[in-house]
């Protein structure tokens, strides 16, 4: 078995915070998981980088996450590398109407620092609670936009560890994929949107707009992966789950919302085997009554 600590010992003298032996339900949206030997936290750049050259270097499996907003950890937990990308150095720099930023920052706070520069494109983002690489990696989308529709360019760690930018077919956008979903063994480390000079106050009014419809129609106040279906073609997985009756049915700890049936919350402490088999519960019934296959929109970890 491959000795995790002795790595980890080595990581914590390279400009990185390492926790061992992590729980990942501390570290998801969904509250729910099991553990990971590794937690790397690089804090730039160049720790990043030497810290996928280490990892490949020893012949082992990695994955990325930011705030952990769209994945589910298995509850036998992950023997892999858990590279966490919210502690680097997040500085946002606008040029123009193009407005650049690290994959761990969130998406928040890219949205105020595009207010405040009257920078208008990235309203529907606000209240996504992902950070820039997340929402690159799924074209994360909500409102009638899409990442895909302001970014011009992101940059990445390849699986030689050297970095590269791409921009334009090569990201592969579409509905909720993108070239790196597509593609094991990629870094995204920094995200670049053109965006449109606009007027402070209407974006400002757009951003309390959906952040209100968020707060009426979504259920916030509990652990959750956000929407946990995709949405199938020709119709809305909320209103297909709730058309079967299934709002508010649950499997131990996690539940159908209420409030939104496309959520399945983790509303008493559930499990993650809680969550998968209401996954598959709700997929089972939607296409016996429909006809409609649901796809998850969660990342399924491993």
């Amino acid at each position: 078995m491959y000795d995790f600590k002795a790595f980890a010992a080595e990581l914590r003298s390279s400009d990185c915070d390492v926790i061992t032996d992590a729980p990942m339900r501390e570290h998801t949206t969904f509250r729910a998981g099991g553990s990971a030997p590794v937690i790397v936290m690089p804090k730039t750049l160049e720790a990043l980088q030497k810290t996928a050259e280490k990892i490949r270097k020893n012949g082992l499996g990695f994955i990325v996450i930011g705030n952990g907003s769209n994945i589910l950890v298995k509850d036998s937990g992950i023997d892999k590398i858990v590279i966490k990308t919210t502690s680097l150095n997040n500085e946002i720099n606008v040029d123009g109407d193009k407005i650049s930023c690290t994959a761990g920052t969130s998406l928040a706070k890219l949205c105020m620092a595009a207010y405040e520069n009257s920078l208008s494109g990235l309203e529907f983002a606000y209240g996504i609670p992902g950070t820039v690489g997340g929402a690159v990696y799924m074209n994360a989308g909500a409102y009638g936009g899409e990442i895909k529709d302001v970014l011009c360019a992101s940059y990445h760690i390849s699986p030689g560890c050297s970095i590269e930018k791409f921009s334009g077919e090569k990201l592969m956008l579409s509905y909720r994929k993108s070239f790196y979903s597509l593609n094991d063994g990629y870094i995204i480390i920094k995200g670049e949107f053109k965006l449109a000079r606009g007027n402070k106050e209407e974006i400002k009014a757009k951003m309390d707009d959906f952040i209100s419809r968020r707060k009426d129609k979504q259920p916030l106040e509990y652990p959750s992966a956000g929407s946990t279906f995709k949405r199938p073609e020709g119709h809305f997985a909320g209103a297909l789950i709730e058309q079967c009756g299934l709002k508010g049915f649950s499997v131990g700890g996690a539940e159908v919302s209420e409030k939104h049936a496309g959520f399945i919350i983790n509303k008493n402490n559930g499990s993650a085997a809680d969550i998968l088999a209401l996954i598959d519960y709700v997929k089972k019934t939607v296409k016996e009554k429909t006809g409609v296959d649901l796809e998850p929109e969660v990342k399924i970890i491993p």
